[in-house]
């Protein structure tokens, strides 16, 4: 006789970062990790923080898999996760429900949370706003959700486009939120400090005035660039 399968797979035991290399991506700015992972690594451009408020964060990505119109994968990443931790869950981009509101949400910051991220809708805003923990979505929606499951909590997800494992690190500012993979957390380290370097420098050059930067004006003195009158 064919069993009912699980409501949910719970994986608590997946590799994690240090609390220092944590500690060294607090801080970054979105955009400087991007340049840092070749041009990529940001969540879909939608995904953005709750009513405009930028509530930077930094943590370990612990996953839940919801699916449509469902949160119960959510609820079992409350059982994982731990302080620090930003949960993130994955709906499939699906848009007519909520994925949590405010309580959920104050359960969450309860056991320590520093960010909720989902590719979905929540509500409940005013509350949301009220329990401080920062929320990034792709929307509002007044539609509540069920707690049926299937889902799954510590494997990996598509969020925005985006391969979350456990155990990445996920940093959000006013421009998003961008996944360090755990594999790629010390080459990306090293060329953030280069890039922090670089944009210091060039920032000083504007604001003492650069109109054009030697870069750029290699390539327009080159043969590459046909002018045409």
């Amino acid at each position: 006789m064919i069993t009912d399968p699980p409501l949910l797979k719970i994986r608590a035991g997946f590799p994690r970062p240090s609390a220092e290399t944590v500690r060294q991506f607090s801080g970054a700015m979105t955009g400087h990790l991007v340049d840092a992972m070749g041009g990529s690594g940001a969540l879909d451009w939608r995904i953005k923080p709750l009513a405009g408020r930028p509530q930077a964060f930094c943590g370990v990505a612990v996953t839940c898999d919801c699916g449509p119109s469902d949160n119960l994968a959510l609820f079992g990443g409350l059982d994982v996760v731990k302080p620090g931790d930003v949960l993130m869950a994955a709906t499939g981009g699906y848009m007519a429900a909520a994925v949590t509101g405010d309580l959920l949400a104050g359960m969450a910051k309860n056991c320590g949370a520093a960010a909720l991220v989902t590719d979905g809708v929540v509500r409940d805003v005013a509350g949301l706003l009220d329990v401080g923990l920062p929320v990034y979505c792709a929307g509002v929606s007044a539609n509540s959700p069920a707690r049926n499951g299937p889902g799954t909590v510590g494997l990996p997800v598509m969020i925005g486009g985006v391969s979350v494992s456990p155990g990445d690190i996920v940093v959000g500012d006013g421009d998003g939120a961008v996944v360090v993979p755990l594999s790629q957390v010390d080459q990306v380290l090293a060329r953030l400090v280069r890039i922090r370097a670089a944009e210091a420098a060039l920032e000083a050059k504007v604001k003492a005035g650069l109109r054009i930067p030697e870069f750029i004006t290699s390539i327009l003195s080159s043969n590459r660039v046909e002018r045409l009158g």
